[in-house]
């Protein structure tokens, strides 16, 4: 089976992780199709999976655009949409990752007359979309002939907003156990560099917004021991620069500059994860699955993750983690201040949690599961 992988994208977030390890399998049968040069290209190649920038035009449209400003975007899309429907004849099928590339994709199936799958990373919900942004992902993904969702949570909030039940399926993301599987001295050597010797750490991976709540985790530091500091790791992907300097200031303001660390984009997550005590996921927004929870589980450390979307799905509060009220930080604290005061009882929690992760998120089975799904379409 030959695919053409469409992702809007020249940034490399979950979304786009997820798809490396989806294409891998079929990278001698596969194109991956992007709308953005940038560094995801750079990962596909590591990965030598075969990648074509189409575009190198930003399409102007945001989560929360509206229907005149989706139009104004027609234009742009036209000679993108030429090519894609051009490659899309040589292959069997069109697999679109991300929503810009699912509306491109949807009219590229229409006239290219190859199915469309659609991999929904997202939650469909007024505190993500707007209102045209819902209406035009739902047209096109009934379109589909299969819609995979990343979550219960997703498949739930695309259900409800007017998706087909009947052509979607709850695929969560895979993961590869042994990567992140680090030698001590790896560990001890990141611990000394970043000078955490001697500290509590709670790690915070995400991309610096709003919604992902790395002020909350701030917030909650203050009513910590003073041992317990927190480690950013991310910066500002979609024009939120704004936040970056609110919470550099809050750090100010509460006198913490000692305790939190702003380490930017990395790549060396598991090594990172691996050297903190404690991994906290903060979003104020339901999570449509949450990566970073399943990582932190793999690296078998705790992870305290809010109460809301995908991640009530990944984590059974005191069984394999925490789970905790969103935006509250007074909880947060609360529990992240349990983990450092009963270790042992918190050792067990994470050492559950990396046993059973490491089967339920195995990348093999998961991979396993998405080729019957496309097999069942080729027939």
């Amino acid at each position: 089976m030959k695919i053409l992988f469409l992702d809007q994208s020249g940034k490399p977030g979950g979304a786009e992780l997820c798809l490396i390890d989806i294409a891998k399998p079929y990278r001698d049968n596969c194109l991956v199709g992007l709308f953005a040069d940038g560094d995801f290209r750079t990962l596909l190649e590591k990965n030598h999976i075969p990648v074509q920038v189409f575009s190198n035009k930003i399409i102007q449209v945001r989560k929360e655009s509206s229907f005149v400003q989706g139009l104004a975007s027609l234009g742009q899309l036209i000679p993108l949409l030429a090519k894609v429907v051009q490659t899309a004849r040589e292959y069997d099928l069109i697999y679109a990752n991300t929503q810009k590339a699912l509306v491109v994709g949807a009219i590229a199936s229409f006239l290219s007359g190859r199915p469309l799958v659609y991999h929904l990373h997202d939650i469909l919900s007024p505190e993500h979309f707007s209102q045209t942004n819902r209406r035009i992902a739902v047209t096109a993904a009934n379109r589909a002939s299969l819609v995979i969702a990343n979550s219960q949570a997703s498949k739930t909030a695309f259900i409800e907003a007017g998706g087909r039940a009947d052509i979607t399926a709850v695929v969560y993301n895979g993961f590869a156990p042994k990567n992140y599987q680090i030698d001590e001295s790896i560990i001890h050597k990141t611990r000394q560099e970043l000078g955490l010797e001697g500290k509590f750490v709670v790690g915070h991976f995400s991309r610096l917004a709003p919604w992902k709540g790395q002020h909350i985790l701030i917030e909650a530091l203050m009513q910590c021991p003073p041992e317990v500091i927190a480690v950013l790791v991310g910066d500002a992907l979609f024009g939120e620069q704004e936040y970056v300097q609110k919470l550099h200031q809050q750090v100010v303001t509460l006198g913490l500059e000692n305790r939190v660390k702003f380490l930017g984009f990395r790549s060396d997550i598991p090594q990172l994860m691996s050297a903190c005590d404690l991994v906290a996921h903060t979003s104020t927004a339901a999570e449509p699955f949450g990566r970073v929870i399943v990582e932190a589980m793999l690296c078998g450390k705790p992870v305290i993750a809010a109460k809301a979307g995908g991640a009530v799905e990944l984590v059974e509060d005191g069984v394999n983690g925490f789970l905790v009220t969103p935006g509250e930080s007074q909880e947060l604290a609360q529990v992240i201040t349990t983990c450092l005061q009963e270790s042992s009882k918190t050792a067990m929690i994470s050492n559950h949690a990396r046993t059973t992760a490491s089967q339920r998120f195995d990348v093999t089975n998961i991979n396993q599961q998405i080729a019957e799904l496309l097999a069942n379409l080729h027939q």
